[in-house]
């Protein structure tokens, strides 16, 4: 197996085969984000991921999944995924589920024909970085997409039959934007309705570019006790109408919740406020390592 430079996989592609399909972010100028700023964005030639695909299976006797990096790989063409797909269902039989990283343009430039021959040739579950539900907040960041867009992609996931996880980020809104965040990000996970939402906490690391805005008091972290008023405030604007997995159980997070949308969501509230009041306790900062 061949892998250039730091590699990242969602928490819950924990056990799956990695197979680098790109190499780097072809966005890679979120303000929040350092993991990318050192690799020049570039697709791998199809013949090394399938020369890897081909190493995997001399070394691994059973492969139940798969995930294809590195930041947002679902930028390929439907031609190139179709024939690295293939070559997983004749290599793996049992291979269970492949998942991807995809930004809301890869989504939205695919045709819904497109992402169905994705998910018949086994592509599960598309993972895509939401941040926050306001337009404001995800242009400080440099998202590179709008609350509009990134709604319309997530739909476009759910429709095709493949799941979608969406990642949200506590904090990203700063002391200044707190409300704002918590509130659109309620509302538009309510809009999209995705299969999964995952809510970390910002954790701002050198490599990025918002780590100055801090140093230099121009961006205002959340306190722990915030980032709780703010997660309280951003479930009690949540309104899905069909199960959504909700975790907050990244190490990134002061206070761990695991639920579904929405029968969950008074007790996950609950939670947080007993915390609040003193009946439960924050994570230690040192433990809070990514």
């Amino acid at each position: 197996m061949r892998y250039e430079g730091s590699i990242y996989r969602p928490p819950s592609e924990a056990y799956s085969l990695i197979i680098q399909v790109t190499i780097g972010c072809a966005h890679n100028d979120c303000t929040f984000c350092g993991m990318f700023k050192d690799k020049r964005f570039r697709v791998r030639e199809i013949r090394e991921v399938l020369e890897d695909l081909d190493t995997a299976r001399n070394s691994y006797r059973r492969v139940e999944r798969i995930f294809l990096a590195d930041g947002d790989a679902l930028v390929l063409s439907n031609d190139k995924l179709l024939v690295i797909l293939d070559r997983i269902k004749s290599l793996f039989p049992e291979c269970e589920r492949v998942g991807i990283y995809g930004s809301p343009q890869d989504v939205l430039r695919k045709t819904p024909e497109e992402m169905q021959a994705l998910r018949e040739k086994g592509v599960g579950m598309i993972y895509i970085g939401a941040e926050s539900g306001s337009d404001s907040v995800l242009r400080d960041v440099r998202k590179g997409a709008s609350r509009k867009e990134i709604i319309a992609a997530v739909k476009d996931i759910e429709a095709s039959g493949i799941k979608a996880s969406v990642t949200f980020i506590s904090g990203l809104g700063g002391k200044e934007n707190w409300r704002e965040h918590a509130t659109e990000t309620g509302s538009m996970i309510s809009l999209m309705e995705p299969s999964f939402v995952g809510l970390l906490t910002l954790m701002v690391e050198p490599s990025a570019p918002l780590y100055a805005d801090v140093k230099n008091g121009k961006f205002a972290l959340l306190a722990p006790e915030e980032v709780v008023e703010e997660t309280i405030l951003m479930l009690k604007n949540s309104d899905v109408k069909r199960d959504c997995v909700f975790r907050s159980n990244h190490a990134s997070n002061y206070v761990s919740l695991k639920g579904t949308l929405p029968r969950d969501r008074e007790r996950m509230i609950g939670q947080l406020e007993n915390v609040r009041e003193g009946a439960g306790s924050f994570k230690e900062e040192r433990l809070r390592m990514l």
